[in-house]
């Protein structure tokens, strides 16, 4: 899809973004912060932009990606996660229409372009919607009436003065199918999201340990979320991605949990090189990887968990505290407690007390 928006289009996005930052939302997103003022005016990004061309790539699922919730021995990897890193593949699509518009502006001498895939201080849903590739629905990521939940975007900015196209409409009326999906409730109200409740962020973008009032939520999921995407109505129109780049790698679509958890940490990037699961390192899939293994209820795991209670990462630590609770008897929970009485780390001395706690009470 290709549409094209001023720079002056989202006049509101400035006071929204300031309001949203000023709760808290964006958690661990610093660079939220950081670029705000970049972010809400694409004409502080770039003065000279009159012009931005926005582009979407369909990458749909060929089936509801919430069904994999219902096998606990398999891990769930984002749709968007199961394939090629998109920022790699979209980016070389904008730079080959950028030098198409070169050629074709032969008689602009100062023509600018610059390209942007989600990592710059874009704010691509808002410019997207103003384009008229599909509105922001009240999970708050862009809707397309033919492709539903499943679009990257990415712009080219430019000096060239084009011809807007007519903004997209929102087409939500009272549905909340995407607000009631969320498993952890993280849409305080429709259109507004807390990052620091959503799935994806928990298990991204999060630097620290995950609450415990999201850890069976978050099921088995190890990286990413697409529950509120996938239950979006307007999916009914949406169709499977038909680029080649984007089709499923089939090791990353329902992995096994135990086979997961056996790589270290140079099998762990050789595995997930050019993926996008890679960027969160080795210690951060391991720690949203063993709250999946405790939501498994399977003991047969156990052996993964009792091999991290000493890791090096004190995230992996604390997690590996918490699935052991949830696969092992009262009595083996306490004989591991006693031999980890001198943990010096506070938060899993503390996931150790909450663990002993429960064997008590047990």
């Amino acid at each position: 899809m290709c549409r094209i928006t001023h720079p002056d289009a989202i006049p509101d996005a400035k006071a929204r973004l300031d309001a949203w930052l000023a709760t808290g939302a964006h958690g661990d997103m610093g660079w939220m912060q950081e670029t705000a003022e970049r972010r809400a005016d694409p004409r502080v990004l770039w003065e000279e932009v009159r012009s931005i061309v926005m582009l979407g790539m369909n990458y749909g699922p060929d089936e509801d990606p919430r069904a994999l919730g219902e096998q606990p021995d398999k891990a769930t990897i984002s749709v968007y996660a199961r394939h090629r890193d998109y920022h790699d593949l979209v980016k070389g699509r904008l730079k080959m229409l950028a030098s198409w518009l070169v050629g074709e502006a032969r008689d602009e001498p100062a023509l600018g372009l610059k390209v942007f895939v989600d990592t710059a201080p874009v704010m691509e849903k808002p410019l997207a919607a103003a384009a008229g590739l599909g509105w922001q629905g009240k999970h708050t990521n862009l809707v397309s009436r033919e492709f539903g939940s499943w679009l990257f975007l990415g712009s080219i900015f430019t000096t060239l003065d084009l011809t807007p196209d007519a903004p997209e409409v929102d087409h939500c009326g009272s549905c909340r199918a995407c607000l009631d999906a969320c498993p952890t409730q993280a849409f305080p109200a429709p259109y507004q999201l807390d990052a620091r409740r959503c799935i994806s962020y928990l298990t991204i973008e999060h630097q620290g340990h995950i609450a415990p009032e999201f850890r069976v939520a978050i099921g088995n999921r190890i990286y990413g979320c697409d529950d509120c995407l996938a239950a979006c109505p307007w999916n009914k129109f949406a169709q499977g991605a038909r680029e080649a780049k984007l089709q499923a790698r089939a090791d990353l679509v329902a992995p096994d949990l135990d086979a997961l958890a056996a790589l270290d940490d140079a099998e762990f990037r050789s595995h997930f090189s050019g993926s996008p699961v890679k960027r969160i390192g080795h210690a951060r899939f391991r720690r949203n990887l063993l709250i999946a293994i405790g939501n498994s209820g399977n003991a047969a795991l156990a052996p993964r968990v009792l091999e991290n209670l000493d890791h090096a990462d004190p995230r992996v630590r604390a997690m590996a505290v918490w699935a052991a609770g949830r696969l092992l008897d009262a009595a083996a929970c306490a004989d591991l407690a006693a031999a980890h009485a001198l943990e010096a780390d506070p938060e899993v001395h503390s996931e150790w007390q909450a663990l002993i706690q429960g064997a008590r009470e047990t």
